[in-house]
C-alpha cells in the first residue's frame, strides 16, 4: 500500500474551550454519569480491566498490518489498542491519517492504547487509585469485541461505536461502553479512538494551501472514515461482516453520524446508521465556514481566522509556512492548553467541523432537506430531559416566548398552556426541543421522504436509583448504559446494583439496537412492536418511565411544532 493518506479537566485545557462547548461537555458526561449511577470512568482513570492472557485464551488474528493477539473471557474475545494509522505526530499533525507501519512479530493486543489529545475531566483521582492514563498525540488505535467462537467468515454484524464529548473528549476506553454485551448477542464491536479538539479541527491558511489535493480542517472525522476503512478491510478475519457495518455514535458521535451520512468520502463505508441525541440541525456543533468572516450567522468566525489568532496566541506571527512549521513544532502540551502571550487576549470559540469542499461539503440538515442523504436504514432519537447545551436563555416567560417571533402565543399555548409551568421547567424542555427533540423528528422525516426505513425514539426510563436525583427524566447520555448493557459499572463512585426493572430495560433497548444492527429493523420476537416513522402518524416510540416500551402519540407535538417553525425561519441558538 502507497503512503498516500487513507482519506485522499480541568476546563483550562481543551482548546480553551468556549464557554457553551464547556456547559454542553460538563452536562453531556456530567448527567451520564449520575444516569450511570457514577458510572462513567474519567479517562485518566482505570480503564475497562484485561484479564491475563494464557495459551487457552489468547487468540490470534491476521490483519493487512500484521497478527494480534487479544484474550477470551466469559465468552468473548476482545483485541486491544490495535493500530489503525500511523501516530498523528509531527509532520504528520493536522494531516489525514497514513497507514500504520507494518510489523512481523505477533503484537500483544490485551490493553487499550492512550486516549487523544485532550484536558482532564473529572475529580482528582482517589488517594491509592491505579496511575492515570495519559493522553497522547499517538491515539489511533481501535478495539475489538467479538463472541469467542466468532472467526474468519462468520460474517457477524458489525457495530462501530464513536464516542461523544463536544468534540474536546471522548475515549474507546471507557468500561460503559464496552463492547462485552454486544459480543456477547453475537455482533463485532468496533470502538476507535479520534482526534479531538485543536488536534481533531484545526486550520490554518498555509494547512490549506499544502497538499492541495487532501481534505483539511476534518481531522477527528478523517480518523472516523480511516477507522471505518480499516473495519472494510480487516473485520472479516475477525468474523464481521464488511457489508453489514453499523455506525452509532451519541452526542457529538451522533453529530458525527450525521455528517458522515451526508460526506461524499464515506459512502461505502457502511450500510445503517444509529444516531443518540446528535442533533441534526445547524448551529449544534455543525460545520462552520473554512476562510471567509461573517457569511454564517451561526459560526460567524471562520475556521482560518480561529487557526491565526491561535497562532499570534502563542507569538507565532505570519500565515506561511514558516508559520505552520513552527505551529507543528510546539508540544502537544502548548497545542492543548495554548500559552498566551503576557497582555494577549484570545477569544474562545466552539470546537466545530469545517466546509472545506471536500469531506464535509454541505451540512446534514442542508443535504437532508435537498435528500442527498446515504439512502440506508436509521434509527435516531433523544432523552426524556435531554438538555446539554444550554442554548436557549431567558430570565422571564415573556422573553423565552419571544424569541419565537410571530408563534409566540402558539409557543405559549404549547409549553404552558395555564400559565402555571415554572420558567425554570420551561427553559429546558425548550433546550431539549431545540437541540434534539426537533431536529431527530426532522431527520427521521428526511430520511422516511426518501424511502429509508427510519426509526425514531425517545428514552425516559431512569435507572431506579437515581430518580429522585433526575426527576425531570433521563439526561444526556442516559441511554447509554441500557444499550451497552453496562449498568452497575463503577466509575467516580461506588457502583449500585441496577435492579430487576433496570436490567429488564437494558436488555429490551439493547436488542432493539442488535435487531438493527442484524437487519436494518429493530424488531425481534418478545419486543413490543417498534413502527417506522411516518411524519403524517406522528407516533415516537417511547421507552416508558414504568419500564415499558411502546409506539404513542407524541405528548411533545405541540412544542415540537413551534420549535419547527421558529428554527426553519432562521432564529438558533441565544448565544
Amino acid at each position: 500500500m502507497s503512503k498516500q493518506a487513507f482519506v485522499g479537566t480541568s476546563v483550562r485545557g481543551a482548546n480553551r474551550v468556549s464557554a457553551k462547548q464547556t456547559m454542553l461537555v460538563v452536562l453531556s458526561l456530567g448527567a451520564l454519569l449520575i444516569t450511570s449511577l457514577s458510572a462513567q470512568e474519567s479517562k485518566q482513570e482505570k480503564p475497562e480491566q484485561t484479564p491475563k492472557a494464557t495459551s487457552a485464551t489468547a487468540p490470534t488474528v491476521a490483519t493487512a498490518s500484521g497478527v494480534v493477539r487479544g484474550v477470551t473471557e466469559d465468552g468473548v474475545s476482545s483485541f486491544k489498542g490495535i493500530p489503525f494509522a500511523a501516530a498523528p505526530v509531527g509532520e504528520l499533525r493536522w494531516r489525514p491519517p497514513q497507514p500504520a507501519t507494518p510489523w512481523t512479530d505477533v503484537r500483544e493486543a490485551t490493553e487499550f492504547g492512550a486516549d487523544c489529545m485532550q484536558g482532564r475531566f473529572g475529580p482528582p483521582s482517589a488517594p491509592g487509585a491505579p496511575p492515570e492514563r495519559l493522553p497522547s498525540e499517538d491515539c489511533l488505535f481501535l478495539n475489538v469485541w467479538r463472541p469467542a467462537n466468532a472467526s474468519s467468515g462468520t460474517k457477524l454484524p458489525v457495530m462501530v461505536w464513536i464516542y461523544g464529548g463536544g468534540f474536546v473528549f471522548g475515549s474507546s476506553a471507557m468500561p460503559i461502553t464496552s463492547g462485552t454485551q454486544f459480543a456477547k448477542q453475537g455482533v463485532v464491536l468496533v470502538a476507535a479512538n479520534y482526534r479531538v479538539g485543536r488536534f481533531g479541527f484545526f486550520a490554518f491558511p498555509a494547512l490549506s494551501r499544502e497538499h492541495p489535493e487532501e481534505p483539511k480542517g476534518n481531522y477527528a472525522y478523517m480518523d472516523q472514515i480511516a477507522a471505518l476503512q480499516w473495519v472494510k478491510r480487516n473485520i472479516a478475519a475477525f468474523g464481521g461482516d464488511p457489508d453489514n457495518v453499523t455506525i452509532f455514535g451519541f452526542s457529538a458521535g451522533g453529530v458525527s453520524v450525521h455528517s458522515l451520512l451526508v460526506s461524499p468520502m464515506a459512502r461505502g463505508l457502511f450500510h445503517k446508521a444509529i444516531v443518540e441525541s446528535g442533533g441534526s440541525r445547524d448551529s449544534v456543533l455543525t460545520a462552520r465556514p473554512m476562510s471567509k468572516d461573517g457569511v454564517d450567522p451561526n459560526y460567524p468566525v471562520s475556521a482560518e481566522t480561529i487557526g491565526t489568532n491561535f497562532a499570534r496566541s502563542m507569538g507565532i506571527e505570519g500565515t506561511d509556512q514558516a508559520a505552520l512549521s513552527k505551529l507543528r513544532a510546539l508540544s502537544a502540551e502548548q497545542v492543548l492548553h495554548g500559552a498566551p502571550q503576557p497582555g494577549v487576549s484570545t477569544p474562545s470559540y466552539e470546537t466545530t467541523p469545517v466546509l472545506d469542499g471536500k469531506l464535509v461539503t454541505e451540512t446534514a440538515e442542508t443535504a437532508y432537506k435537498a435528500g442527498r442523504q446515504q439512502r440506508v436504514p436509521i434509527m435516531l432519537g433523544s432523552n426524556s430531559a435531554d438538555t446539554a447545551g444550554n442554548r436557549i436563555k431567558a430570565t422571564t416567560k415573556e422573553q423565552l416566548f419571544a424569541r419565537f417571533g410571530k408563534w409566540s402565543d402558539q409557543a405559549k399555548a404549547a409549553y404552558d398552556p395555564d400559565g402555571s409551568t415554572d420558567l425554570a421547567m420551561m427553559i429546558p424542555r425548550a433546550n431539549n426541543d431545540f437541540g434534539q427533540a426537533e431536529p431527530a423528528r426532522f431527520a427521521a422525516g428526511a430520511f422516511a421522504a426518501k424511502g429509508s426505513a427510519a426509526y425514531l425514539y425517545r428514552f425516559s426510563y431512569v435507572q431506579s436509583a437515581v430518580r429522585e436525583q433526575l426527576r425531570a427524566g433521563t439526561p444526556h447520555g442516559g441511554e447509554i448504559p441500557f444499550v451497552f448493557g453496562t449498568l452497575g459499572t463503577g466509575g467516580f463512585g461506588p457502583p449500585i446494583p441496577p435492579t430487576a426493572e433496570d436490567q429488564a430495560v437494558s436488555r429490551m433497548a439493547q436488542s432493539y439496537w442488535v435487531n438493527f444492527a442484524k437487519t436494518g429493523d429493530p424488531n425481534g420476537t418478545g419486543l413490543p412492536p417498534w413502527p417506522r416513522y411516518e411524519p403524517d402518524k406522528g407516533l415516537i416510540f417511547d421507552f416508558h418511565p414504568d419500564g415499558s416500551a411502546g409506539a404513542i402519540p407524541d405528548p411533545w407535538k405541540a412544542r415540537l411544532d413551534v420549535t419547527q417553525l421558529a428554527t426553519e425561519s432562521g432564529k438558533r441558538a441565544d448565544f
